[in-house]
């Protein structure tokens, strides 16, 4: 079978199994994508962008996308499986790493380490005072994979309570208790989101979601950028109610996740947390390590392979 893959990560080991590989640099809209249609058995993809129209025009060749990653919201998933089209993705792969990035955030926000490095590198002595992680109260949103391993990485810090709200029932553990969203905001000092990208999760934290919170709080957010309403985010940075936020994800990304600087140039809200010493911005890397990646290449080999 012949495959084509967005980009050359870790060529040497699918080319050890699959010798008909084709690379080409992604990300790709629907436009770039079409010229592909119908020239390859799979497509292994990263943030490419999978349409019915490339779907029709790539049967009957095509039997099999596979996600370089875990989101599926730039896959017709629908489409594929009225097609036999076999989909898969990396779910729970990089979720230790992402958790490893939400836990740093957490602890460079609260002793201010990212601005005390560039205040000393640029000469200026600002001892600024932090808080503990162990005396505080987590809540977390979505208790998945990611969620799920987030929590275990607190098991470490003494008197830490954690807590987290899911839509499914039934999932509380040694790590974390669950608890209905009411009393998440009655209770969390650090709110860390690890939810999906949907309807249900668009726009999620808002200003009536802030004003919920009892408690001024820590946000972080590894997940999705549409998750957070950003100019109410804003609003409540300046005020108090959120006291600061690690953000690896943005509502403004591009739908490649490739950048948040192209049309966003005269954006308010945008420049405001750029410039804000309580807002810790990184470029979308929570899973973006050399160990991840190649987990991601390995799982699709061994999915691709089980298929025959």
């Amino acid at each position: 079978p012949s495959f084509m893959k967005v980009d050359g990560e870790h060529k040497n080991l699918l080319e050890t199994h699959f010798k008909n590989i084709d690379y080409f640099p992604g990300p790709h809209d629907n436009n770039s994508m079409i010229k592909f249609a119908n020239l390859y058995d799979g497509i292994i993809c990263g943030d490419d962008i999978i349409t019915l129209e490339f779907i029709k025009k790539s049967i009957p060749k095509l039997k099999v996308v596979s996600k370089y990653g875990i989101g599926l919201d730039k896959i017709d998933v629908k489409s594929l499986e009225l097609n036999n089209i076999r989909l898969f993705n990396c779910a729970g792969v990089n979720s230790l790493t992402v958790a490893e990035h939400a836990l740093g955030s957490i602890i460079s926000g609260l002793r201010n380490t990212l601005f005390s490095v560039i205040d000393t590198h640029n000469s200026v002595w600002n001892r600024l005072i932090g808080r503990d992680l162990s005396t505080s109260k987590i809540g977390i949103i979505g208790y998945g994979n990611t969620g799920q391993s987030f929590a275990k990485k607190l098991k470490g810090f003494n008197n830490l309570k954690v807590i987290f709200y899911d839509i499914k029932h039934n999932l509380g553990d040694d790590f974390a208790q669950q608890v209905p969203l009411e009393v998440l905001q009655e209770n969390a000092e650090i709110l860390s989101l690890h939810i999906p990208e949907s309807k249900e999760t668009s726009g999620m934290i808002n200003e009536k979601f802030i004003n919920q919170m009892q408690n001024p709080f820590w946000l972080i957010n590894t997940a999705r950028g549409k998750a957070v309403n950003t100019e109410d985010l804003v609003i409540a940075i300046k005020s108090g109610k959120i006291l600061g936020a690690g953000l690896d994800v943005l509502e403004y990304e591009s739908s490649s996740f490739y950048s948040i600087f192209n049309d966003n140039k005269k954006n308010s809200s945008l420049t405001f947390l750029k410039n804000s010493k309580q807002v810790i911005l990184t470029p979308h890397v929570g899973g973006w390590t050399l160990e991840s990646h190649k987990k991601l290449s390995e799982t699709i080999l061994d999915k691709i392979r089980a298929l025959g």
